[in-house]
């Protein structure tokens, strides 16, 4: 996908921009490895395919070599032309294509099928990162983690929490969801409880919202013919010890790492 912008150049000096981008609400930062077209209205002569160098310019004709690594490509436009309207040309209409980007790259790690390094082919959504590393796994969370450069407080990062249930439902807030240059996404394992006893599928299963005794015991295949279901315990770990909890109600809430026991009746 291309961005592509115009940027008229008027007398003084001043930038009128006009733009048609993907939707995003963080514009993309050109870098090295990008490769940008651009182009000058009325001069073809001028066309230049350039590859951002690694001390963050380019060369383009007539004004030579351009500073632009960490700029839109709105304000790369309004560089350009700024400087061919000083002396070069009158009132130079700059149109900008990013043909290829590679400068900007997040790492996505936790319950993806492959996590690691990946580029951001532009504006590029956290759900686009996650279908990069081959979808979640079985094990995956409800919730993903994203740390994020804090330019205000650069000691302290940005740490931002999304749902992916109301991400998947469009739910989530938009400022959610595009993911950055430097951008950490971790997806951590869903929280497990544990159904043993006289159930017919005694195993360890993954924790959801909402999840209570009643349907815990449900997932586990409910109760078998012995069980007695009125001395339901709940084993959990409370500071680092183990605390039962007996005759447990059927609507207590469950947390993860619970065990559940349902004991044998012998009446």
């Amino acid at each position: 996908m291309k961005i592509y912008l115009t940027i008229v150049s008027l007398l003084m000096g001043l930038c009128i921009a006009c733009f048609a981008a993907p939707p995003s609400n963080i514009a993309y930062r050109v870098g090295e490895g990008d490769v940008l077209k651009v182009m000058v209205y009325d001069n073809p002569d001028l066309e230049t395919i350039a590859r951002i160098s690694g001390s963050g310019t380019i060369l383009f004709p007539l004004v030579g070599e351009v500073r632009i690594d960490g700029h839109t490509v709105t304000e790369v436009a309004h560089i350009i032309a700024k400087k061919l309207s000083k002396g070069y040309l009158l009132n130079p209409q700059v149109s900008v294509f990013v043909e290829e980007f590679r400068s900007q790259k997040t790492v996505i790690m936790g319950e993806v099928k492959l996590p690691g390094l990946y580029e951001l082919s532009g504006p590029t959504s956290l759900m686009e990162v996650i279908s990069k590393a081959g979808g979640l796994t079985i094990d995956a969370g409800g919730f993903v983690t994203i740390k994020r450069d804090n330019p205000d407080q650069p000691e302290i990062d940005e740490i931002i929490s999304v749902e992916l249930k109301s991400l998947m439902e469009k739910k989530e807030d938009a400022s959610n969801l595009t993911i950055v240059d430097g951008d950490s996404v971790f997806v951590p394992r869903a929280g497990v409880f544990y159904v043993t006893g006289q159930v017919k599928k005694p195993a360890a299963y993954k924790l959801e919202d909402g999840t209570s005794v009643i349907k815990a015991i449900t997932m586990a295949g409910g109760f078998t013919e012995l069980a007695a279901q009125r001395k339901i315990q709940v084993i959990r770990k409370v500071e680092d010890r183990e605390v039962v909890l007996k005759k447990v109600p059927l609507h207590t809430p469950i947390m993860a790492e619970d065990v559940i026991v349902v004991p044998e009746s012998f009446f």
